[in-house]
């Protein structure tokens, strides 16, 4: 890996996670990682593809039946996990003269104004929630809903902040659709190894070093991610030999989730933090001593399937900061639709700022 500043991580991180997002446009929700193999012709994906694209214009959703979940989005565009970076950015950007806090009451009004003008993604059950409590006049600081599942939108603060625990607080404070508090902890834990990472940690020893800080759920789960990575990594074991190896990694991950839907949903590939968390960790540990080790990573996630794009926020995020923005291939660069938007804004932030 050659030499970057941590100028080129922060870009990195911004960008890892956009790329990995709208490389995962195309199978979002698809939870048959076989299906998605033979629909991108037995290989893995190459370019950005429009809503289930090669699969009939819909994904599979476990639960929620067959649909195309970003109707208003097209090859290079993003679900609603980029979306909600891109928004916390134009925020960013918008306060970046003279810097101050991050407040969620100051973002609201322009959240509601996105959703309500061609927002063209999946729009989840918290942000309908959290939309219909603000309409009703409730206090920002009970704002949200009881949701596991994990909602990083706070990758341009690392632009904005240089201090880890206003970071931490603000990726806790960007996810204020969710109260739930394995959720935050998710948010707050990449949010704490992505900074690390930007000021020279590897990420292997950010992950251990924070897991071990926060204790608890999230060390447990880090610990479960390390150690199917070593599984997976170990050319006697018989997960290692499996053509699908990383979607059976993920899955094994979480146990099965029968809500009442039509079918059970797969826990470790779906977006509830108890395998969002340990199957993001695991393709960072397995790819990041990899030449290409950031586009293998997102590459991979996305054949995985199931809420691919939760988890690709996390991914890109740290390997984009390890790897820096000039990892990415130059035609993902070329094609993602809103790069050159989104470089403009985030240069204008504090720590890139010229």
């Amino acid at each position: 890996m050659s030499k970057r500043t941590e100028q080129d991580a922060m870009r990195g991180a911004f960008f890892g996670a956009m790329v990995g997002d709208a490389l995962c446009l195309g199978s979002h929700y698809e939870y048959d990682a076989q299906k998605i193999f033979k629909a991108y012709g037995n290989k893995p994906i190459e370019k950005f593809m429009s809503p289930g694209e090669m699969m009939g214009g819909q994904t599979h959703g476990i639960g929620w039946g067959e649909r195309n979940y970003h109707p208003g989005k097209r090859a290079g565009g993003s679900t609603d996990y980029g979306d909600y970076n891109v928004v916390i950015l134009e925020h960013l950007a918008s306060i970046s003269n003279p810097p101050r806090k991050f407040e969620v009451k100051d973002i609201l009004a322009h959240w509601m104004n996105r959703l309500e003008n061609g927002w063209g993604s999946w729009i989840c059950t918290m942000t309908k929630e959290t939309y219909a409590q603000v309409k009703h006049g409730v206090p920002v600081e009970q704002l949200g809903g009881i949701s596991n599942a994990t909602a990083i939108r706070h990758v341009a603060a690392h632009a904005y902040y240089d201090n880890e625990e206003v970071i931490a607080q603000v990726s806790r404070d960007a996810m204020f659709t969710h109260r739930d508090v394995d959720a935050l902890a998710g948010g707050e834990f990449f949010a704490r190894v992505t900074h690390r990472v930007i000021y020279g940690a590897a990420p292997d020893d950010a992950i251990r070093a924070v897991a071990k800080q926060m204790g608890g759920f999230i060390e447990a789960k880090v610990a479960q991610a390390i150690a199917k990575y070593e599984e997976a990594s170990d050319k006697n074991s018989e997960l290692s030999k499996e053509p699908f190896c990383d979607d059976l990694a993920l899955t094994s991950m979480a146990k099965l989730w029968d809500v009442g839907r039509s079918e059970p949903i797969k826990v470790g590939k779906a977006s509830p933090t108890q395998g969002t968390l340990p199957g993001s960790v695991y393709f960072i540990l397995k790819y990041m001593n990899r030449e290409d080790g950031l586009n293998e990573a997102l590459t991979a996630n996305a054949m995985v399937g199931g809420d691919n794009a939760s988890r690709s926020i996390a991914i890109g995020m740290v390997l984009g900061a390890y790897f820096g923005v000039d990892a990415i291939k130059p035609t993902w660069r070329e094609t993602l639709t809103q790069w050159s938007y989104c470089e403009e804004l985030l240069d204008s932030l504090p720590l890139l700022r010229a």
